[in-house]
């Protein structure tokens, strides 16, 4: 069993009713994560999605390095970079640049993503998404390798391509999301590991085995961003419910837009506040109950070794460290 780490998601959003200053609010998300290192959490990550109204942030590679520069210790990556909307050879050149300036600390999440009008803006068509992100992984894997690459795809045409300088360390470990049969078949070919909800780690395990690979060798970064540990339920609630209702409701607009998710019912629904906190979708633990569900998600699925929280768009910094110290104090000791 690994050892269990913790990390948070920054995605920089800037919703109007909290809006601030775009510099003030891209330093001090940086200077958070920077923040996270010296308070003893392991990961610092980024996600990708564009046409957001809260402004998501649409370039996780920049800050990214932005991170890099200002830390020395934790891991960093997207979570999720979606994949094809890249080309395979400047993404890979891209990861090399950001693995050698972070000291070799770069291990990057990618998936297909689930919003066709991305696709749109981008015009690529989104029924093919998941064929380029097929092609996608074959060339950036062997162009993190060490190969010189001639690839002739439908989606992607390359020539003597080749990384220089190479990766760093023979590769850039990579983890891919999803949770249908083909996204973890994807997992097992290409990733060191799988990227999602903890439910998914046992069939990512079972599409390893299936490959003929070594079962031990899964790794899984589990998403906790509606979880937070508190040592006043009720209170935090009432504080926190707010930001955590506007993650709710955008995430469910990018689910409910154009019907492209391809799921009758989808993970998330728009609901009023009032129904949010009394929905059981934000979790608000004390350091002793989240302690037990980690410990007990750690059981059930062996190749767990990171959980993932995030800030929440618009809490205060200030605020936000009183919530992270709570589980780098009462938590995290459980699990050296």
């Amino acid at each position: 069993m690994a050892k269990l780490t913790f990390g948070y998601l920054y995605d920089f959003r800037n919703p109007q009713q909290w809006h601030r200053d775009w510099h003030e609010l891209y330093e001090e998300t940086v200077a958070l994560a920077a923040w996270t290192e010296q308070a003893g959490f392991d990961a610092a990550w980024v996600p990708e999605h564009h046409l957001a109204s809260d402004s998501y942030v649409t370039s996780p590679m920049i800050l990214l390095a932005a991170i890099a520069a200002r830390t020395s210790r934790i891991r960093l990556g997207s979570a999720i970079s979606l994949a094809p909307l890249y080309h395979p050879l400047r993404f890979a050149e891209d990861c090399v640049a950001l693995d050698a300036l972070s000291g070799g600390r770069l291990e990057m999440a990618l998936a297909i993503g689930y919003r066709r009008r991305e696709y749109e803006a981008f015009g690529i068509d989104f029924t093919k998404r998941g064929a380029i992100f097929d092609e996608f992984l074959e060339v950036a894997t062997q162009l993190w390798a060490g190969e010189t690459v001639d690839f002739a795809g439908k989606h992607f045409t390359l020539n003597g391509a080749t990384l220089m300088p190479p990766a760093p360390r023979g590769r850039i470990p990579l983890h891919i999301g999803g949770f249908a049969p083909k996204a973890l078949e994807r997992v097992a070919k290409y990733a060191d590991g799988y990227f999602g909800d903890v439910g998914a780690v046992a069939p990512y395990v079972e599409k390893l085995k299936e490959a003929g690979k070594d079962p031990d060798s899964a790794r899984a970064l589990a998403t906790c961003l509606f979880m937070v540990v508190a040592e006043d339920k009720t209170a935090a609630m009432d504080e926190l419910a707010p930001y955590y209702h506007h993650v709710n409701n955008t995430y469910a607009a990018f689910m409910a837009e154009d019907k492209a998710i391809g799921m009758d019912d989808a993970a998330l629904a728009a609901m009023d506040l009032d129904t949010f906190k009394e929905s059981g979708i934000l979790e608000i633990m004390t350091p002793d109950e989240a302690i037990a569900r980690f410990a007990a998600m750690q059981a059930k699925a062996p190749a767990l070794e990171h959980l993932m929280f995030m800030r929440p768009p618009g809490l205060p910094a200030a605020r936000f460290k009183v919530y992270a110290q709570v589980i780098a104090d009462k938590v995290m000791p459980a699990f050296v």
